[in-house]
């Protein structure tokens, strides 16, 4: 759907918003304001990463909005984000999205109010970067609850069911993010070499740019948390893991020198003087008895058991 917010009579350029667009209707567009076709076919790519291209006077943006996922295990981009497209001159503005984003009708609002707010398309450009990374905001926070519960539940519970397939989600999670922060952190920077001249766009595009470095660093303190959570949970593993075969093993040497005892006298070979021996029975259980405390004794000594 195709929607003129800001016609040039009403402000200094013409804005125009294209909802869910299909192809056909995409290129009409093109067609209208010459637009490049290699910038169309980046536009109209689902995964596209965040970009900033300048050609023959028009810029191109492409922001990546953090969107809520359906399932838990959501990973990839198209899964976590949804894409805005902008292009732009002096005098025209496009968008183009698949969602409805309502700071969209904020931002037309701003642009036909007393004063025109949002008074050239950079500008709403810088607002609309702005809006995506504010997006981010909330997950990260829900995301850090969630790594907390798991570390409380990791070193207070014995056994923690699917606490690492969670973590690795949550870790591919922050890491998506974090990838989009980190080229949406290049677009501020050429965003910010036009508008340099402009004192009010130079003091958005810094507080943008605030932002930015804000919630790229709680992506990056997410990332390396659950990687670090993900290795103490493996490395807790390992060691109830060796406590049980510690456990096995003390068994096992209190009873090797036993059994080999036990066999030795079940051979029943005719000429063994031990088997017509009268205290040969007990001579051998006390021996058994002397051969465990004495293992017992070495094992209390070393701290083993």
């Amino acid at each position: 759907m195709t929607e003129q917010f800001i016609a040039r009579q009403d402000c200094h350029f013409t804005w125009l918003d294209i909802t869910n667009p299909e192809a056909g209707e995409l290129q009409a567009v093109a067609a209208e304001y010459d637009l490049p076709e290699a910038l169309v076919r980046d536009c109209l790519e689902p995964n596209h990463l965040p970009k900033f291209e300048t050609t023959n006077g028009l810029n191109f943006v492409i922001l990546r909005v953090y969107a809520p996922p359906q399932t838990s295990e959501a990973d990839t981009i198209q899964e976590l984000t949804t894409k805005i497209a902008v292009f732009y001159t002096p005098d025209s503005l496009i968008t183009v999205h698949r969602r409805a984003h309502p700071v969209l009708s904020q931002l037309k609002g701003l642009a036909r109010a007393p004063g025109q707010e949002c008074t050239t398309p950079a500008e709403v450009t810088i607002h609309l970067a702005r809006y995506a990374l504010n997006s981010y905001v909330q997950p990260a926070l829900v995301l850090t609850k969630e790594l907390d519960d798991y570390e409380a539940e990791i070193f207070l519970k014995k056994e923690v069911p699917n606490a690492l397939q969670g973590l690795y989600f949550l870790k591919r999670k922050a890491s998506v993010a974090k990838q989009m922060l980190v080229l949406t952190r290049d677009i501020l920077t050429m965003l910010r070499r036009q508008t340099a001249a402009s004192t009010a766009d130079a003091l958005l595009m810094q507080d943008t740019q605030d932002l930015q470095t804000k919630v790229e660093t709680l992506y990056q303190q997410l990332d390396g948390a659950a990687t670090n959570l993900m290795n103490l949970y493996l490395s807790l593993s390992s060691q109830r893991t060796n406590e049980t075969m510690r456990v096995l093993t003390v068994f096992s040497a209190f009873f090797l020198p036993l059994t080999f005892i036990a066999g030795l006298y079940g051979m029943n070979f005719q000429y063994m003087p031990e088997l017509t021996w009268k205290l040969g029975y007990p001579g051998v259980m006390v021996a058994m008895v002397l051969i465990a405390g004495g293992i017992f004794w070495w094992f209390k000594r070393r701290n083993w058991i």
